[in-house]
């Protein structure tokens, strides 16, 4: 079944020929009108979707294996009749062998020479060889037939009961989840270790003292701003948690409920007047992703991971190779198409024009049908004029050749830049048009709140996050599973 990632679902042609129900619902009942039973609720949850994993591996698996069970009974029958055959012909060639080494061995009375000597100890060692290959075999002849399913390669962990209950709480059901949803949070989880480590520790010493006050809050404004949060970002949330305790008094508990809430409105902030909050390529039209960063952001290396995603959520993907600039860069974007499994257009010369290659990009994914052109550009600094006039003049090209093509640029941010990253970004914005950041190397830093510093300060959505090397480790941006595994992972 194919899983769409940037929708986050199932093929919906797919998935209603296998949906049975699990006990779901009862659970999602008890979750809204039980309170106190919220952690059992999620334990069942997570046993729910474990099941239909498992029952889901189990089907592919079966109907992988089914066709082969007749021809299997056929083809042991075959092997054991070749067998029999070829144990046969082995003890008539054993004698043979016997027979012709015997006959010369009796005529000579004279010591053999050292070759003829070798000669004989290898005859020998064949017959040797032979009598144990005959005896060897035979219970081999009728082997068990393997009839159990093979195990899936997941275990009911505590990673697997944490992302579970990450994904129950957005509203998810059992059997909407995916295997590689629940590996990418525990994975995503990982990646944030360093900034969880130094953050929330912090936190939770502060707001263990004792019901939240303005000391308290002080200590929390010193901490966002070590995890790169930003002044802007960092005064907005010290001001909602100070007008949160002109109301009330917050336990720790509560304290750290309320300040997950408060990250996830900034983070959504962005989306508040879009008509749909998943960034995915719209139907029935050519979609084509602008992609622009600064040289060692990893714009070349998320392409092939954007590549790989789209192909894995059932989209035609094309790339075009338009950065001539950086050497090797074609290179570099081809090893990923082909990694990916999606055809790469580019310019044989060096030194070409980059809106040429848009332009014959533009070209082949109209004639050839395709959903998604991913746009690879030259990586470049924002105080380089002519290279962001660069970016300009594609941007008239792909609006000149495809008028009715929806037209998304993303930039690529390297979140161990922290700060410095912002600079980029607005200077970006002005040239490109951007649309959306994408958040790499987010394993590498202690400085995950940098997506908070770009969200409060230049407005412009998280649309992906990178957490790893892998060709697996980039996926959609969730504001809600970001903030549960900064703060609660």
């Amino acid at each position: 079944m194919t899983f769409d990632w940037f929708r986050r679902q199932y093929d919906p042609t797919e998935n209603a020929q296998a949906a049975e129900p699990e006990p779901v619902q009862p659970d999602a009942d008890i979750q809204e009108d039980e309170p106190p039973a919220v952690a059992d609720d999620y334990l069942n949850w997570a046993k729910a979707a474990y099941q239909n994993i498992q029952k889901r591996q189990q089907a592919e698996i079966a109907s992988g294996v089914e066709p082969l069970h007749d021809p299997t009974e056929t083809d042991s029958a075959k092997k054991n009749i070749t067998h029999e055959e070829a144990i046969a012909s082995a003890e008539s060639a054993a004698t043979e062998l016997i027979s012709t080494e015997t006959t010369p061995e009796t005529a000579p009375t004279a010591p053999l020479p050292f070759w003829a000597q070798a000669e004989a100890e290898r005859q020998e060692r064949l017959e040797r060889l032979q009598e144990s290959a005959l005896v060897e075999p035979e219970p081999a002849i009728a082997p068990p037939v393997e009839t159990t399913p093979i195990e899936p390669e997941f275990i009911l962990d505590e990673g697997f009961l944490w992302s579970s209950e990450v994904l129950a709480a957005q509203g998810r059901r059992p059997d909407q989840i995916s295997l590689e949803e629940i590996t990418w949070l525990n994975r995503l989880r990982q990646g944030l270790d360093k900034t969880r480590r130094g953050l929330i520790n912090q936190l939770r010493a502060i707001v263990g003292q004792g019901p939240l006050n303005e000391d308290a809050v002080m200590a929390i404004e010193s901490v966002l701003l070590q995890a790169d949060v930003g002044v802007a970002a960092t005064d907005a949330i010290i001001a909602s948690l100070q007008s949160k305790l002109r109301q009330e008094t917050l336990p720790p508990d509560a304290a750290i409920t309320y300040l997950k809430q408060i990250l996830r409105d900034m983070l959504d902030a962005p989306l508040d007047n879009a008509k749909n909050r998943f960034f995915a390529p719209e139907d029935d039209t050519l979609n084509i992703w602008l992609i622009t960063g600064v040289n060692g952001a990893g714009k070349t290396t998320t392409i092939g991971k954007l590549a790989h995603i789209a192909q894995k959520s059932g989209y035609n993907c094309l790339i075009a190779a338009a950065d001539t600039f950086r050497a090797a860069a074609v290179e570099q974007v081809k090893v990923w198409g082909s990694r990916s499994g999606v055809e790469v257009i580019a310019n044989p010369g060096q030194n070409t024009d980059p809106a040429a290659v848009v332009f014959d990009a533009i070209a082949a994914a109209q004639s050839r049908g395709t959903d998604l052109l991913l746009v690879d550009t030259a990586g470049r600094l924002q105080n380089k004029k002519n290279l962001m006039d660069e970016l300009s003049k594609i941007r008239r090209i792909i609006d000149k050749k495809s008028e009715n093509a929806v037209v998304e640029s993303l930039l690529v941010l390297d979140a161990t830049l922290g700060q410095n990253g912002l600079r980029q970004a607005e200077v970006f914005s002005e040239a490109a048009q951007l649309s959306g950041v994408i958040l790499t190397k987010l394993d590498g830093t202690a400085k995950g709140g940098i997506a908070l510093a770009i969200v409060q300060q230049l407005g412009l959505p998280i649309r992906f996050i990178g957490a790893g090397e892998g060709i697996e480790d980039l996926r959609p941006f969730s504001s809600y599973e970001f903030v549960e595994a900064l703060l609660n992972g």
